[in-house]
């Protein structure tokens, strides 16, 4: 089917969202539009320009017989900063308070829309990294982890505190609770990580960081290296984390819950 120009560029600002992270050759797109390869050139620096101007990402060219172009999502510090101020703002709710300091976050991991823009700021900020797997505790850091998956086009690694028959073979080892100072154990199905792999580990909350440390010493067993931690709330307390250098975007530096009162403030990404 042919395309008019105005049909080519809705088109493919859809399959260039959609696909992130992938070189995709000039002839695809020339095929698909039926358009020569100069007016396929020529709607790709409109779509450039416009996703610069509005800081959506970048859109890197290759020349040559294998060359093509790929979208790299970003999100200028500006919007991001906005969108996290606003989530703090819902995190500072007093009905979100619950026993040990926690915070009730469901409804938030459960919104898809928020899952995609915050998975979209930590995938902006480790473009650089060559991430080639996300690791992620089950349960609720499922949906970020997606999230960042989608963004930087990898897959998803799921550490479990049980063991599932249908996952085959497991890696398996124990480590000690940050919070609670229980030693518990994580599973990994062998086949879920590839050796070799550069791991982002991502986690909706971190209070002492043991969980996140023992998914770290887990990715050393499949001979993986980590590219960077990142989470979505930290909690802020006396106790020295068990994690040295990570991404937040939220920091909950305050709960009282005799006055109801809780205090969050943006994460560390903001400040470094």
């Amino acid at each position: 089917m042919k395309y008019r120009r105005s049909g080519r560029l809705v088109d493919m600002t859809q399959y260039l969202l959609q696909h992130p992270h992938q070189q995709i050759p000039l002839t695809f797109f020339s095929e698909r539009y039926q358009a020569a390869k100069s007016s396929i050139s020529e709607d790709i620096s409109i779509i450039k320009e416009l996703f610069e101007t509005k800081e959506l990402g970048i859109i890197e060219t290759a020349a040559g017989a294998a060359g093509g172009v790929i979208f790299v999502p970003t999100v200028g510090s500006g919007d991001a900063l906005t969108q996290v101020r606003d989530l703090c703002l819902e995190l500072e709710d007093p009905g979100r308070i619950l026993p040990g300091g926690y915070l009730y976050m469901m409804d938030i991991v459960g919104d898809p829309a928020k899952m995609q823009e915050l998975g979209r700021m930590f995938a902006s900020h480790y473009r650089d990294q060559n991430v080639t797997a996300i690791m992620t505790m089950a349960t609720k850091g499922i949906p970020l982890a997606y999230a960042v998956a989608m963004h930087l086009n990898v897959p998803v690694s799921i550490v479990r505190h049980d063991q599932r028959i249908t996952e085959g073979s497991i890696v398996s080892i124990n480590y000690v609770s940050g919070s609670s100072k229980r030693i518990q154990t994580m599973s990994l199905a062998r086949r879920s990580l590839k050796p070799q792999s550069n791991v982002l580990i991502v986690d909706d909350f971190m209070k002492a960081g043991g969980t996140i440390r023992g998914m770290i010493d887990l990715a050393a067993e499949f001979d993986s290296t980590v590219a960077g931690v990142a989470v979505l709330t930290e909690a802020v307390h006396e106790e020295t984390k068990l994690v040295d250098t990570y991404t937040s975007l939220t920091k909950l530096s305050h709960v009282d819950v005799q006055s109801r009162k809780i205090t969050v403030e943006p994460g560390n990404m903001f400040t470094k």
